[in-house]
């Protein structure tokens, strides 16, 4: 008993460090700093949704190949080999004589379709639709991806940002607690005055953590759509500029672009194709089916005297016939099938324009966005600027006793205030601005 306990530990141990060995292997063969570029290439390579529908497009695939075989005779062989034991009256010496014999038939079959109305061509090019309608939303797929990834990735970014200048301003709380308290020790200033700063250092200290968790958050959005080991340590590069600003096509032309080039209008167009394909294949069945068929067949019996070969040559016969099948009456299956496959080209028609108005929406208002998050960060850049400069002057004046802690405070807020909405107005410029050329066919690069 002790000894198949400590064989089954082992065993488990062994099994826990292989797939150890094999989780680290995989995190060692991904990069150590992702840029965006990376970000978006491994999930389009690894993301589980995007590769269930390029599966899609695979099964579509031998649909196609199925229907393309429909149209070519299929051939079918058959043998059959039996046995038999038998008794039989022997009129002679009187009673009954047992008797056993082996015979056997062979066959070749085939047949084919020589018309039906026109359905296995309009079945081909049918499933033909649905591959490229199948690959169309696999790269809808990938932009949405993408999409969310630069999101997740830019507010990554902004996170970081932040953390950076409040720690700045920590630090700066932190020096001006410690003077503080030298001067309220050597009863320079108030009780109040200390508190008030004490007060304000924890309040910089909790923003500071505030921003480092929506940092942790944020990576474990990215990592979450990338799809990444629960244990890997995600780090990201920063780029060397932001571009905030840039030239902005009109909106109609960025909407007719996007109406042209985005997998899901051209998708839903193939599906209407379709949809119209359908029809057609449903009123093939008003039509007479024309097959023809073929057979090659012979067989052999032991109770005869005639040799195995010459039996077989003897017995060896063709044959080939053409079957014609007319559609009369069927209680009404053909025309309802008829009737919904018009129906369903109704629904395919509602789609393209659904599909197309969406899109419409969509582009105007990442246009919108773009437009607000632009005049938004030039409000944010002026309002730095100045509350930077308050700011400034407020600390010096501190320094040489010229201001009262409530008014130094009120400025300083004031000041981390106006750093925190340019931060957020920078990116929120940026992520609006990709966006938008996004949907105007542009790739997503920083």
């Amino acid at each position: 008993m002790r000894l198949f306990m400590i064989n089954t530990l082992m065993v488990i141990l062994f099994v826990h460090t292989s797939d150890s060995i094999a989780q680290t292997t995989e995190q060692n063969q991904l990069p150590k700093v992702w840029n965006l570029e990376q970000c978006i290439a491994y999930a389009k390579q690894q993301n589980i949704q995007i590769n269930t529908l390029r599966l899609t497009t695979k099964s579509t695939e031998q649909d196609l190949l199925l229907s393309k075989a429909a149209k070519i005779p299929n051939l079918l062989g058959n043998a059959s080999q039996s046995f038999t034991n038998a008794k039989n009256a022997d009129l002679v010496v009187g009673g009954f004589q047992t008797q056993a014999s082996f015979a056997g038939n062979y066959a070749l079959n085939s047949s084919m379709v020589l018309y039906n109305g026109g359905y296995l061509n309009n079945d081909i090019k049918q499933k033909d639709l649905f591959i490229k309608s199948a690959q169309f939303n696999a790269e809808a797929a990938e932009n949405d991806i993408t999409i969310q990834i630069t999101q997740a990735y830019l507010n990554i970014l902004l996170a970081k940002e932040n953390s950076v200048y409040l720690n700045e301003i920590l630090e700066t709380s932190k020096a001006q607690l410690k003077l503080g308290e030298l001067k309220y020790n050597a009863g320079s200033i108030a009780k109040k005055d200390f508190v008030l700063m004490k007060a304000q250092s924890a309040t910089d200290n909790f923003n500071l953590i505030t921003s480092q968790n929506a940092e942790r958050q944020n990576t474990l959005t990215l990592k979450q759509l990338l799809q990444l080991p629960s244990g890997y340590d995600l780090t990201i590069q920063k780029p060397e500029t932001l571009e905030t600003t840039l030239p902005v096509i009109k909106l109609e032309e960025a909407q007719k672009i996007a109406l042209e080039q985005r997998p899901e209008v051209k998708s839903s167009l193939l599906e209407k194709e379709a949809a119209d394909l359908e029809l057609q294949k449903s009123k093939a069945s008003f039509l007479p089916t024309l097959s023809a068929s073929g057979s090659l067949a012979s067989g052999y019996s032991d109770n005869q005297s005639t040799p195995y070969p010459t039996q077989l040559d003897n017995n060896f016969y063709q044959r080939l016939g053409l079957s014609l099948s007319v559609p009369i009456f069927n209680n009404r299956t053909a025309k309802t099938v008829v009737e919904k496959s018009k129906i369903a080209i109704d629904q395919s028609n509602l789609n393209v324009e659904n599909t197309k108005t969406v899109l419409a929406q969509k582009v105007e208002q990442a246009y919108i966005n773009v437009l607000n998050a632009q005049s938004q960060f030039t409000a944010a850049q002026e309002q730095l600027d100045a509350n930077t400069e308050n700011y400034r002057i407020a600390n010096e004046q501190l320094r040489l006793g010229g201001i009262n802690t409530v008014d130094y405070l009120l400025e300083k807020n004031l000041y981390v205030q106006a750093l925190q909405n340019f931060t957020q107005a920078k990116y929120n410029a940026v992520i609006s601005l990709k966006i938008y050329d996004f949907y105007k066919g542009d790739a997503i690069k920083l």
